[in-house]
């Protein structure tokens, strides 16, 4: 469960940073990127959710 939550720890890192490179450097565009950021979260988000299912399923049910 560490690996999958440390890689989505590392993948939200690298979504927000660019994210917020790109508004600095585009501001007329922050809407579009900051909506397509948090899809882009919410996607690496359930690697997280499904490392849990995982991790749950192997100690409760095997």
């Amino acid at each position: 469960m560490a690996i999958g939550t440390l890689g989505t720890a590392i993948g939200i890192g690298a979504i927000g940073a660019a994210g917020l490179i790109g508004m600095a450097r585009n501001p007329q565009v922050a809407d579009k990127i900051q909506s397509a950021m948090i899809i882009a979260i919410a996607f690496v988000e359930a690697i997280a959710i499904y490392a849990l299912v995982v991790a749950l399923i192997l100690k409760f049910v095997v």
